[in-house]
């Protein structure tokens, strides 16, 4: 049976405590996901729950089952470690106690046993292959994706009566929108015509039609949020696409609609207040920064962890300085022990730091740290050589990161370059293959 029309809050809250009773009565259950681990970022959160919230309310005839459950792929505590998400939350009536987690599933040694594959379904979005710990037991129960990255093949063709879409996108929300963007017309009409019937035919003094508008217009906010910060309010013209255009312009219809939320709205002012939220890291530890927004690969036996962050690298220098508790030259030596104390608890061979930041004058700039070590150092020289011109890479100097290191042989050896990235187009999505090509 279809959720009935709601707040997303009210079948937030509902999706947690049926996934619950699922597990413990071992029934079937359907897993929308978003990205893995640490790399959920706010297009997981959003494309997730949009994706399985409209599913819900009105699911195809042949679904695996007709609720469809919102995974966001972390642990409840790091939900902390994105502030953006918070101030999202207030925009959409929810709190993080609402999203479902990692935490809300049984433990990876314990969930095989607790949640058979044979009992699951799962679709992917802003991503197209499950986490290895996950791939390796329900590589076969994915059955639907909408993603915006590179096509990995984990996906099986005809997944129906899910989509199989990947497309070029600035934000994978834009495409979960359009996916569902007449299903939401139609039931956002159908409210309003049972709302202005029961009015008719009542005394009561509740506006059905403006609690309808009013909850439409928070899922819009919710939407909106992520394909905003993904095109940077839709002036990056490298990383806007049509569909994200198309669909901003949509769901600000969405909210003109609601009497009390047209009033206010401001698209500037919700853009500015979620990227100063994303941008307020200087309270966290340097180990939970590169935590906040980390992607890892493994090709051929090696490791790729990649950390994009929105402060400087010396930003990053002066907090493990900070953190060292040292003086002098142990204050020198302080970013680069962080650095090799996180590839050892990651288990990576390469790590990679991608800095994204408006300088002082108001100029959208990037980094790109690179650190290797062992074997994996002729993977790294590859990347170097070859990734040069399509990023415009530029070596530079930064005070307490010691540049072109290459030491050591063998088990012991050691690799470090710095650059400022001058192909300002090209994020995460760009550099990550490319490292890993220079990886196979």
């Amino acid at each position: 049976m279809a959720f009935p029309r709601n707040s997303l809050r009210a079948f937030l809250s509902y999706a947690k405590s049926s996934l619950k009773r699922s597990i413990e009565q071992s029934e079937k259950v359907t897993i929308v996901t978003g990205n893995d681990n640490a790399s959920s970022d706010l297009d997981s959160l959003t494309s997730a729950i949009i994706y399985a919230y409209f599913r819900s309310l009105n699911p195809p005839k042949t679904a695996f089952t007709s609720l469809y459950i919102p995974l966001l792929n972390i642990n409840s505590a790091d939900i902390s470690l994105r502030p953006e998400f918070i101030a999202l939350f207030r925009h959409a009536n929810l709190v993080a106690s609402n999203i479902i987690t990692r935490d809300d599933l049984p433990s990876f040694t314990e969930i095989k046993g607790i949640l058979p594959p044979e009992k699951t379904r799962w679709i992917l979005v802003d991503h197209n292959k499950l986490p290895t710990n996950l791939d390796s037991i329900y590589r076969d129960r994915v059955h639907g994706v909408i993603d915006h990255h590179a096509e990995e093949n984990a996906v099986m063709e005809g997944t129906d009566p899910e989509p199989r879409t990947l497309e070029k996108a600035g934000s994978c929300t834009s495409l979960v929108v359009r996916q569902f963007g007449s299903l939401w017309d139609t039931i956002s009409s159908s409210s309003r015509a049972s709302s202005a019937g029961h009015a008719q035919s009542s005394d009561c003094t509740i506006d059905g039609s403006a609690i309808s508008q009013k909850w439409d217009a928070q899922i819009a906010k919710f939407a909106m949020a992520s394909i905003l910060e993904d095109t940077a309010n839709l002036s990056s013209e490298s990383k806007t696409e049509t569909v994200d255009r198309d669909m901003i312009a949509y769901l600000v219809t969405k909210i003109q609609k609601s009497p009390q939320d047209s009033r206010t709205w401001d698209r500037d002012q919700f853009y500015s207040e979620i990227t100063t939220a994303k941008q307020d890291i200087d309270s966290l530890r340097l180990s939970d920064i590169w935590r906040k927004d980390y992607k890892d690969w493994t090709e051929n036996e090696t490791k790729l962890g990649m950390s994009t962050v929105v402060k400087r690298l010396s930003f990053m220098v002066d907090k493990a300085r900070q953190e060292s508790g040292g003086d002098g030259g142990n204050k020198d030596y302080a970013f680069d022990t962080q650095v090799q104390q996180h590839m050892s608890n990651s288990s990576i061979d390469i790590f990679a730091v991608m800095t994204v930041f408006t300088n002082e004058a108001g100029e959208f700039q990037r980094e790109l740290f690179l650190q290797a070590k062992g074997p994996s150092v002729d993977a790294a020289d590859r990347f170097a050589e070859m990734a040069v011109g399509e990023l415009g890479l530029v070596k530079i100097d930064i005070d307490g990161i010691p540049r072109d290191v290459a030491q050591g042989t063998g088990a012991d050896q050691m690799w470090r370059r710095v650059w400022w990235q001058k192909e300002l187009g090209k994020s995460r999505k760009v550099v990550g293959p490319l490292i890993r090509k220079a990886m196979q």
